[in-house]
């Protein structure tokens, strides 16, 4: 998130008290911005100052600057409609550092543009949990696999599926439970020795005439065919075998009872994997008593996500896609020049799926930028919006022309190859963009903010497709830098349906709002159906490890000089002041109050 020289908003919008206090301060010889320093009186004797050259290359480097808002009053929930159920506290973010905007997330903020804020998870209709998926360990669901064959399918051949369209998956079954379709085999809770499968065989095809004997005959040669993929967890070709009991004549009790053919189908395949490896079968099935499915060879295992989504597509495919992602945040050339196409798509989403009328006004979705370019409104009116922007600049702060509005990305050596900060995923299919996923690239994670896309391609399943190649992409940046590899998915909320498809990316966990530590969802979700809302560790004697333990170490940004709270409280004689300032304090975190600057007007 780069660091803003003011805060710009579109026309219409507040303007909270002081915003663009940052871009007032008076610059140092060398040019860059710097903020008045203040002076203490130690208990130890002399005065220290800091002066303008001394905080200019700090404040540059290191500061958000925020400004808090108490969650005072109850407003309209978007999820549950109620009236008056849902309850928040926020700030506005006049800058943001991405490392400071990972330990809020990482205490359940969660950013709207440049609005940051937090449900009051004790209090509002809907609490919402920080969810997050560990990417390096996913593994596609079978409703995962469905949508991205279903996209190469598309892509190949043009073929358009008629099932389902919803843009969230299917509601989980057996198999998405567990990791893989191998997975799901080996459960199965049948061991049997090889010589004992064979009689129990051969006493069968005895009892069976010459038709059973040719039915079972084909379904053996179907079951070799190419297409075949035995242990894959897909359907086998198969062959029923009936048998007719001779008039009059019951059941034999002096023989075995008969199985049912779906019964003897399964053991025939394992005795054919079984046979072609006789070697092991006695070490393998007996002794040490495995599943009877052994490991596959590795050619021959599950396909991976990557092997998914990056399958090779025939010369003459009827499609052609292609994903990239450009910074949002400075705006890179490609962004600029794709402004306008991506703003018609988000009008048109906004229209077929949300129906907003064509001329509805756009909630803000500034993001954590100095021009709210994440937000396609802004965007139509970026230039002209701008020009009265360093106009304004130049005829009241006196910046020279070159140096309004300027920022810069965060690209320190040890991160990804792209830098951090907030990113867009265009989706083109054709040389045309179809879809827009809105991404926040952080120090240990990738954080999805917002998708939309054309309703001509809903069927498609866009939402499922974008969050399985965010995964891929997070896991992607792990590789050049390991400290980064969760995918986060914003909120989790148990009590909307609509909300809940989040917890089928797994393995995924959701935030303790007591304690902030994270917690496998699978160990939350018998809680979540007593109560909405839940602490989630376990532990009686855990407390919030990063609480606010030193309040007068906080940061204050007041009358264009940085102080610590101690020396800022004793200056104010509005006793509201304290409990709002102590309020933020325990919301952000020791750690975050000594780094962001909370601006006090």
């Amino acid at each position: 998130m780069a660091r803003a020289a003011s805060a710009r908003r579109r026309c219409g919008e507040s303007r909270p008290a002081g915003a663009g206090a940052a871009s007032r301060a008076p610059r140092g010889r060398c040019g860059a911005r710097c903020i008045v320093g203040w002076r203490r009186r130690s208990s130890a004797g002399p005065c220290r100052v800091w002066r303008v050259e001394a905080m200019a290359s700090w404040v540059a480097l290191s500061s958000s600057v925020v400004e808090y808002f108490e969650g005072e009053d109850f407003y309209r929930c978007g999820y549950c409609k109620n009236e008056s159920g849902s309850r928040s506290n926020g700030m506005w973010a006049h800058s943001m550092t991405v490392q400071d905007y990972q330990d809020l997330i990482d205490r359940g903020w969660r950013r709207s543009g440049k609005y940051v804020y937090k449900p009051v998870m004790n209090q509002t209709c809907c609490p919402q949990y920080t969810i997050r998926c560990r990417s390096l360990q996913f593994q596609p669901s079978k409703s995962h696999k469905k949508v991205l064959k279903k996209m190469l399918k598309f892509l190949a051949k043009g073929e358009i599926s008629k099932g389902n369209c919803e843009d969230e998956p299917m509601e989980p079954t057996m198999e998405d439970v567990v990791a893989g379709d191998v997975a799901l085999i080996n459960k199965l809770d049948i061991q049997c020795d090889l010589r004992t499968l064979q009689e129990s065989l051969e006493s069968e095809e005895k009892k069976k005439g010459r038709s059973a004997k040719k039915a079972e005959s084909n379904e053996l040669i179907q079951s070799q065919h190419p297409e075949e993929k035995l242990g894959s967890g897909e359907p086998s070709h198969s062959v029923e075998v009936h048998t007719v009991p001779k008039p009059g004549k019951g059941a034999d009790l002096s023989k075995p009872p008969c199985r049912k053919a779906k019964e003897i189908r399964k053991e025939r395949k394992r005795l054919k994997l079984m046979q072609q490896n006789p070697a092991g079968e006695l070490e393998g099935f007996q002794a040490h008593r495995e599943p009877l499915f052994p490991p596959k060879a590795k050619s021959n295992q599950p396909k991976s996500l990557e092997d998914l989504i990056f399958e090779s597509l025939p010369e003459n495919a009827s499609h052609k896609l292609e994903v990239r992602v450009v910074r949002s945040s400075p705006p890179s050339s490609q962004f600029k020049a794709t402004m306008l196409e991506s703003y018609q798509v988000y009008k048109r989403y906004q229209m077929v799926i949300h129906k907003h009328p064509p001329d509805k006004p756009t909630v803000s979705q500034v993001r954590l930028v100095p021009v709210s370019f994440e937000d396609p409104e802004f965007k139509s009116s970026f230039s002209q919006s701008f020009s009265l922007y360093v106009k304004y600049q130049m005829a009241i702060h006196q910046d020279p022309p070159d140096e309004c509005g300027k920022t810069e990305a965060e690209n320190p050596p040890n991160g990804p190859d792209c830098g951090y900060g907030s990113f867009h995923q265009q989706y083109w299919l054709d040389g045309k963009i179809i879809a827009v996923g809105v991404i926040d690239i952080l120090p240990h994670c990738v954080s999805s903010v917002y998708f939309y896309y054309d309703p001509d391609y809903s069927f498609l399943s866009l939402g499922v497709y974008s969050a399985l190649r965010e995964i891929t992409f997070t896991r992607q940046l792990h590789e050049k830098t390991p400290q980064l590899s969760y995918y986060y998915m914003g909120f989790y909320i148990h009590s909307c349906p609509k909300m809940k498809y989040k917890g089928h990316y797994r393995p995924s966990d959701l935030l303790c709002p007591e304690t902030y530590v994270w917690v496998p969802i699978e160990q939350c979700l018998s809680s979540l159906e007593n109560s909405k809302y839940c602490r989630f560790n376990q532990d009686p004697e855990a407390v919030d490890e990063g609480r606010s333990k030193e309040p007068d170490r906080l940061q204050v940004f007041h009358k264009k000089a940085i102080m610590p709270y101690g020396v800022y409280k004793k200056q104010q004689k509005d006793p509201s002041e304290e409990a709002i300032v102590l309020q933020y304090a325990s919301l952000v975190g020791q750690a975050c109050s000594e780094r962001m600057l909370l601006f006090r007007n």
